[in-house]
């Protein structure tokens, strides 16, 4: 069956500004660093995406002379209404698709993150709408990262860090925050993933690492790693 028009044509916005891997990247990019209360700067960007301030700067002008973006305090970027409805769904589409690259494929959840970026793109309106159905209509993608509805309703709850659990409680992991394929991989090791449940033992004295206990096992975190957990005390 031939796919309808709106089906099977690029993505546009109101402004004509046709959508490209890079600025869905853009999109995706600040609109994450927004969600995680980080400071959306031209620096913080290139950090995310790896490439050069100037050419951040050479894009972010194109996404605002388009209003998909605005700068207010200085150097501060936001996304404008219009920016956000985009940013929603690609984020919608990246998370969809890393779910299904996870639980269909078998990818390793260190590797989809990549693999999605390369998928997004291209998949149409009628494709994703039947990833969504198959895969049942999640609400959180392997990293339990939220998943925006198909109708633009996003809700972002990092709850608790687990370097803030107190010692002697049990944690619930709900979320992890990096993308980094080394600390996914050293995770997943331990058994650190959305739904686990692991004791808090204690932190080690001056600045000594958080001692926990997983599945019978105890292992050593350091801070950094306790900062990008976040899940609920049980």
């Amino acid at each position: 069956m031939a796919l309808a028009n709106s089906d099977r044509m690029p993505r546009l916005d109101c402004c004509g500004i046709k959508h490209t891997e890079v600025i869905d990247g853009y999109l995706r990019t600040i609109f994450s660093l927004a969600n995680r209360s980080n400071a959306v700067t031209t620096t913080a960007i290139a950090g995310e995406l790896g490439v050069t301030a100037p050419t951040v700067s050479a894009m972010l002008k194109r996404l605002e002379a388009n209003e998909l973006i605005r700068r207010s305090n200085g150097h501060h970027i936001e996304l404008t209404k219009h920016g956000t409805r985009h940013a929603l769904e690609v984020v919608r589409r990246h998370r969809l698709l890393e779910l299904f690259l996870a639980e269909v494929l078998g990818v390793p959840w260190d590797e989809v993150r990549a693999e999605a970026q390369v998928l997004e793109h291209g998949i149409s309106v009628r494709l994703e709408r039947r990833i969504d159905a198959f895969l049942g209509h999640p609400t959180r993608n392997p990293h339990g990262d939220p998943i925006p509805s198909s109708a633009g309703q996003y809700a972002e709850d990092l709850s608790i860090l687990l370097a803030d659990a107190p010692a002697g409680s049990r944690f619930q992991v709900d979320r992890v925050s990096n993308r980094d394929s080394a600390v996914l991989r050293h995770l997943a090791e331990l058994g650190l993933r959305p739904g686990a449940i692991l004791a808090v033992i204690e932190w080690a004295p001056f600045g000594g690492p958080l001692w926990i206990e997983v599945d019978g096992r105890r292992h050593p975190l350091g801070c950094g790693l306790a900062e990008v957990l976040h899940g609920r005390t049980i």
